[in-house]
């Protein structure tokens, strides 16, 4: 059973979570075959935007991308609120990818290579426009990449340790909080608590992470720590795509093109790229689209003339 579970050490300004994607990323997995380098890096993405979501304090989704130039093209991954995921990778038409190649190698061949998290609220004040945080690729596995990110766009020191294969995607997050004013722990205190709890958890090798559960690894790293467990959340895999969403897409390539592309295919056809959900639409279809768009603005009063 795919589960994430948060915890807190006691008397410490560090909070710590594991998660584990068994079922949702076999359901990915199923959509998609990737060769195994590609597969298990986004398998580690999954397993961070779980990590990093369950701390998210809005309703709305964190979107994770990585962009390459390399034979590995994007990385997408994208969890809600309630730990619902999807993910889906591109590869360059002439890809060969071998087993044992790094993310660098995959995806920032010539430095060009882009890392971004993307804070998209469910529901958007108007003119809202979703948070983007965008930095070069700067690391050599998705680990140091999201850490680094973290310390220079949120200054959050965060620690995470990642795995997966075509079974599991696993993840253990560690992060230290600010000290607030009042607080019973000293910034001293804090560090050396940091630094220790850090030092256990840098003991944790990939084929341990892969094969332990959340509570062994817990009791493994952690025995000699006085730890506050709270409920487990459940991820599970979700795809949020539907054909009024893919029409709205449609829309926004124009009515000129979208006639060109009728007038050379006949009808035109999209597959998502999270689950494979396949949508068409004819002439008939398209002209709804837009027939729809000029009914919305015939129908709006006139705007009032100042004078």
């Amino acid at each position: 059973m795919d589960k994430l579970q948060k915890f807190i050490f006691e008397q410490a300004a560090v909070r710590g979570e594991l998660v584990e994607l068994s079922e949702t990323w076999q359901q990915v997995q199923a959509r998609r075959t990737y060769p195994p380098a590609v597969r298990n890096v986004l398998g580690e993405m999954m397993a961070a935007a779980a990590l990093l979501s369950a701390n998210l304090k809005f309703n709305g989704s964190i979107i994770m991308q990585i962009h390459g130039d390399g034979p590995l093209r994007l990385l997408v991954v994208e969890c809600d609120a309630e730990l619902r995921l999807r993910a889906t990778a591109k590869l360059a038409p002439d890809a060969v990818i071998e087993h044992d190649v790094t993310l660098r190698q995959l995806v920032n061949a010539h430095g060009q290579g882009r890392f971004a998290i993307t804070l998209d609220p469910k529901d958007k004040l108007p003119g809202q426009q979703p948070y983007q945080g965008i930095v070069p690729l700067d690391g050599d596995d998705v680990s140091t990449v999201i850490q680094n990110y973290m310390l220079r766009s949120e200054q959050l020191d965060t620690r995470l340790w990642l795995a997966a294969d075509g079974s599991v995607a696993r993840g253990m997050l560690l992060q230290k909080l600010p000290i607030e004013g009042g607080a019973e722990i000293s910034e001293d205190a804090a560090l050396e608590t940091w630094n220790r709890t850090v030092a256990l958890g840098s003991t944790l090798g990939n084929e341990e992470l892969l094969r332990a559960d959340a509570d062994t690894l817990m009791r493994r790293l952690f025995w000699e720590e006085t730890i506050r467990v709270f409920d487990p959340q459940m991820p599970q895999f979700h795809c949020g795509c539907n054909r009024e969403k893919v029409g709205n897409m449609l829309k926004m390539l124009g009515q000129e093109e979208i006639d060109s592309a009728l007038a050379e295919l006949g009808k035109l056809a999209i597959n998502c790229d999270f689950c494979g959900q396949h949508y068409e639409f004819d002439s008939v279809d398209c002209a709804r689209l837009f027939a729809a768009d000029t009914g919305a603005d015939a129908a709006q009063p006139a705007s009032p003339t100042r004078h």
